[in-house]
């Protein structure tokens, strides 16, 4: 159906991103810095899944046996496509929520994932999914949502409605002129964007008293189409508050568990001394997490919510944080030491960060203990190395790790998605992110790099034979391209860049890759 049928907007795919937050392994540090007890996960559930990337990553990557929908058919087959391609365990449909949350042949579930749905479904819908997690997730078992939130979207508002109106004057006088169905919506969605700049551009008052929002609306012309169709554009888009949302969660039966994003862990880089003391003396979880939304003026919440919690003792708590894995995931030299949070950039210290880094320059899954023993002596203690770690993660410096045996039985349905993707990249560049069996997450890795590894699945051990491979593949496909569209495929990449690439690619990135078990 189309998005008059049904408010959203399908006649334009969406991007083929990855979350991490949809990783269960991620929910380890953030739960254990709320003193809850972990789930063993078995079964999970992505609703919504747009392209698969992320649930197939998710699937090729660990043990657990995944389930998830997207109504979107070319959403859907692109998904099944890829779970084939990695002979994973994943059973993924391409159904609306209102069949998918009531078949009856589905399993209760460890860990239900929902990115960038709740707040652009109708009400009844949300009712519907709600009453799913009620039914089918398990006690201790987890839920990860994202959505737009106020205050941060507040100002938007009145923006958005006016496009969006703007919008479906469009479908009504436009001139098809032979465009296919993408191509009218990319127009329309153009038209609707630069109608709001205009009127910006005549300094309404309402610009006058939000004088951020001028920038914020001039920035939406660098937005691709499709990420802005499905952003902005369909009937129902509904930034709610953090209260509003547990209004639905906690008739669900969960509680609140803490933020997925961990650099909200690190109240220093958030939020100032007064604003912290504020938020110590406020007891009730509601009324602090809109308070601390008002801090920083949020307009994204990363949440994860606990079916039945069970709270761990200090002892129980400190065990499973020494147990907990991470490596590294970039060059130790490359790694800078500043972080962005609500107050800006900060400089992380030498004398701390420093030493943890040097304790997992081996490239190896490293516990927390063993980090713990390195440094003891230079006085850090376990409390800073969960913080160090948890911003290290937040930046993609650090990667969380499973345990031997999931790395093991992760590996083969790993190899068989990456060879996919890396195939795919003879064509075009869609999916920028291969899968590590060692953290169970995507690796981000983009075309070239993949045409390199590519090359290397095909016996090509030099740089040179690399640079040669990706070279003709590329004159190949841009060939392919001015061939169907009559239009130049972009910038072509000289052999002589292609050659200085594939060297700093092996010298550099391709041993991280290996430690990864990508490569």
């Amino acid at each position: 159906m189309g998005e008059l049928d049904t408010g959203y907007v399908d006649g334009i795919a969406y991007t083929f991103g990855y979350c991490d937050e949809l990783n269960p392994l991620r929910l380890t540090l953030p739960l254990l810095h709320a003193g809850l007890d972990l789930p063993t996960v078995q079964s999970a559930c992505e609703l919504g899944f747009g392209h698969g990337v992320s649930v197939n990553i998710h699937a090729a990557g660990s043990t657990t046996r995944w389930y998830g929908t997207d109504f979107h058919p070319p959403h859907a087959n692109f998904a099944r496509r890829l779970a084939s391609s990695a002979e994973s365990r994943a059973q993924l449909f391409g159904e609306h929520f209102s069949a998918f949350c009531r078949r009856d042949d589905l399993p209760d579930f460890d860990f239900v994932g929902m990115h960038g749905i709740w707040s652009w479904i109708s009400d009844e819908t949300r009712a519907l999914v709600a009453d799913f997690i009620r039914r089918k997730l398990k006690a201790g078992g987890v839920l990860y949502l994202s959505y737009n939130t106020q205050p941060g979207w507040t100002p938007m508002l009145p923006v958005r409605e006016l496009m969006h109106r703007h919008f479906k004057v469009g479908a009504v006088s436009e001139s098809h002129n032979g465009m296919v169905a993408e191509e009218r919506m990319q127009v329309r969605i153009k038209a609707a964007v630069d109608f709001a700049q205009a009127v910006f551009a005549t300094q309404p008052g309402y610009a006058l008293v939000n004088p951020l929002l001028a920038e914020r609306v001039d920035a939406l012309s660098g937005e691709s189409p499709n990420y802005l169709a499905h952003e902005y554009f369909n009937r129902d888009w509904h930034p709610m508050s953090f209260l509003q949302v547990a209004s639905s969660l906690v008739e669900a039966g969960l509680t609140y568990g803490g933020s997925a994003d961990y650099r909200d862990h690190v109240d220093e880089i958030n939020l100032s001394p007064a604003q912290c003391g504020l938020l110590a003396d406020i007891g009730d979880t509601g009324l602090r997490e809109t308070v601390r939304d008002f801090c920083v003026n949020r307009s994204l919440r990363r949440d994860y919510w606990v079916k039945d919690p069970r709270t761990l003792s200090d002892d129980e708590r400190e065990a499973k944080l020494l147990a907990h894995r991470v490596i590294l995931a970039l060059p130790r030299a490359s790694v800078v030491l500043k972080v962005r949070g609500a107050l800006g950039e900060t400089l992380l210290p030498e004398a701390l960060y420093g030493p943890i880094l040097d304790a997992l320059s081996s490239y190896r899954p490293v516990p927390l203990s063993d980090i713990e023993e390195t440094v003891r002596a230079r006085g850090i203690t376990l409390t800073q190395i969960a913080k160090a770690v948890t911003l290290l993660v937040s930046m993609g410096v650090l990667l969380n790790c499973q345990d031997d045996a999931q790395i093991r039985a992760a590996q083969p349905s790993a190899e068989k998605l990456n060879a996919a993707i890396c195939e795919q990249a003879r064509h075009h560049d869609d999916v920028q992110f291969l899968v590590s069996p060692v953290s169970g997450s995507g690796v981000f890795v983009p075309r070239v790099p993949q045409l390199f590894l590519l090359a290397r699945m095909h016996d090509m051990q030099e740089p040179a034979q690399w640079a040669e491979f990706a070279e003709a593949v590329l004159r190949a496909a841009s060939q392919a391209t001015q061939t169907t569209t009559g239009l130049p495929s972009g910038a072509a990449t000289s052999f002589a860049d292609l050659i200085a690439k594939a060297k700093r690619f092996a010298q550099i990135h391709l041993p991280i890759l290996q430690a990864l078990g990508v490569a």
